[in-house]
């Protein structure tokens, strides 16, 4: 399936390693340029480069931290100096530390709402303008299976990540008739270092074996498994193509069927 992808211009944040890389690796996959950040320099070059070696296309490499108030505005305005155009935004960045809220500090509030809401919020702000200067664009927002089923141990995840699904949810009815489309995408459980972490605090907190905690998370996903981040990768490329454009508004969760809500 020809997902039109060749030759638009894609900005995905966090992109260095895990999901945000899965996605970044993706959309080039399909032609798109890619322009890729995260605050460890060297770790993102080499992903930067890896990419490009893989799949031939453009990819931009541009270090900042997009949980400083000026670093989102400044990711999207490079990218757009790099490759004068923007199509593509994906909206990721690291989640914030397993805690529980007797444990949970005053400013690990104001540190979780901007890497995990504000950035998003600003790196949207700083594209939408062009976007809409070309009547196209899709906006997807990576964020966790936290925002349909809360996590144990996870009260700043729990409690900011919501924000971004209605951010996306109403600006997907302010910008459509622009051509812009804005989508969720919440991850379950991905085999990735982030996940891994989470079981080593977990079996810490517990005092299981980091092996019995992942056994534990996985008997509650029907698939049995954890997810690819090549998985996710897939979904967001589709979401980011031309057969997606009557895709809007929603929040979509890829978790191996984790979540047993109906909605």
């Amino acid at each position: 399936m020809d997902l039109g992808l060749a030759g638009r211009v894609a900005a995905v944040g966090g992109a260095s390693s895990g999901l945000g890389k899965a996605i970044a690796w993706a959309l080039a996959r399909e032609g798109a340029r890619v322009a890729i950040c995260a605050r460890g320099e060297e770790q993102l070059e080499r992903t930067g480069l890896a990419i490009h070696r893989a799949s031939g296309v453009e990819v931009f490499a541009y270090p900042v931290d997009l949980a400083t108030e000026g670093g989102p505005k400044e990711f999207i305005d490079a990218t757009l100096k790099e490759f004068g155009r923007l199509d593509i935004l994906v909206t990721n960045a690291g989640g914030p530390p397993a805690t529980t809220s007797s444990q949970t500090p005053p400013e690990a509030w104001a540190d979780a709402l901007a890497l995990s809401m504000l950035s998003a919020i600003r790196m949207s702000q700083a594209a939408i303008p062009y976007m809409r200067r070309n009547s196209w664009g899709r906006i997807i927002c990576i964020t966790s299976i936290s925002v349909k089923s809360p996590l144990p141990a996870m009260i700043l995840s729990n409690t900011v990540r919501p924000g971004v699904v209605g951010y996306a949810k109403t600006i997907s009815q302010e910008f459509a008739s622009d051509g812009i489309t804005v989508n969720v995408v919440c991850p379950g459980y991905m085999a990735t270092d982030r996940v891994a972490e989470l079981a080593e605090t977990r079996a810490a907190q517990s005092g299981q074996t980091v092996e019995e905690v992942v056994a534990g998370l996985v008997a509650n996903i029907p698939a049995g498994r954890m997810g690819d981040p090549k998985e996710l990768g897939d979904l967001v490329a589709f979401l980011a193509s031309e057969r997606a454009a009557y895709i809007n508004g929603t929040t979509i969760q890829i978790d191996g069927g984790y979540f047993c809500g109906l909605m």
